[in-house]
């Protein structure tokens, strides 16, 4: 299984040459892949920036945006930053992760249109791919270039997790981008089990690629700090929900960690991001032990 690491982009008052430090510490270390999400409200970096800052720092890791909340966005502008992205990075861009978005406030903040955007993102889906096969997206216009590292683009996975999302992303998705906060091996294999289901259903010859992700901490007194963390991160749903979450995780020491890998991988997992709830260089090198002695 391979194992990738997601960048410390919801902490406020990270520097450039903090992330300077992350780019170089991952790039070194034993890690597969690096990403990123995308928030809007916080103080959450761009996705799209800190990415496409990793892809000209870094020279082996691939770079995989975790994830594009698609229908907040025009397709053709997010073709266009993917392809952007997979030249900057020499065609290190093989998975793309998209999804819905459950936050009113982002789409109200961009004026994007909530309601409606599931069936938004399956033309969208669709738009982004004849963008990347270099079609007309307006007559007489031209292609809209630039093409990406490879032809056709990314793998597009998808961040669903309930039944009726995944079937629908089963007819167009290359993959599924599962998650479990606290990094369940029975929370992801159920829901790769409903995505071999949906595949299967929608008589798709290929086997969903299976990406995984859960959240971390390799800190000193790291337990408070998951806590603080993903508290802060969730707040907007409410206090109830936060605190719930919030206490049902608890990856805060390497052999937590271990297991939680261990979990993945027997879950069925090609690929897994953890999510470190600090931005301490000790959450790349601690992990980084754990990695290279697995």
């Amino acid at each position: 299984m391979k194992i990738g690491i997601c960048l410390p982009y919801m902490k406020a008052g990270l520097t450039r040459e903090d992330y300077q430090a992350w780019f170089q510490a991952v790039d070194a270390g034993p890690f597969h892949s690096v990403c990123c999400g995308e928030r809007i409200h916080g103080p959450a970096m761009d996705m799209r920036m800190v990415l496409a800052a990793a892809a000209i720092a870094t020279s082996r890791v691939e770079i995989t945006p975790t994830l594009y909340v698609l229908p907040m966005h025009n397709a053709t502008r997010v073709a266009k930053e993917i392809a952007s992205m997979d030249i900057l990075a020499g065609g290190r861009v093989r998975n793309v992760s998209i999804g819905y978005g459950g936050r009113e406030q982002d789409y109200t903040a961009v004026g994007a249109r909530y309601t409606g955007r599931y069936g938004r993102m399956d033309e969208q889906v669709q738009e982004m791919r004849r963008v990347w096969r270099g079609e007309e997206m307006v007559a007489g216009a031209g292609p809209i270039g630039p093409s990406p590292v490879t032809a056709g683009g990314p793998r597009l996975l998808a961040g669903a997790m309930g039944p009726k999302s995944i079937a629908r992303c089963a007819r167009w998705a290359d993959g599924l981008y599962g998650w479990s906060a606290n990094g369940e091996r029975a929370e992801l294999a159920r829901v790769f089990a409903m995505a071999d289901a949906a595949w299967a259903q929608a008589e798709r010859p290929d086997r969903p690629y299976r990406l995984g992700g859960f959240w971390y901490t390799l800190a000193d007194n790291g337990q408070q700090k998951l806590y603080d963390y993903i508290y802060e991160y969730l707040a907007i749903a409410g206090p109830a929900i936060a605190t719930m979450m919030a206490e049902s995780v608890n990856r805060s020491s390497a052999d937590a960690v271990r297991a939680a890998v261990d979990n993945a991988e027997a879950a069925g997992c090609e690929e897994v991001f953890l999510v470190p709830a600090t931005a301490e260089m000790v959450e790349v090198e601690r992990l980084a032990d754990i990695v290279a002695t697995r």
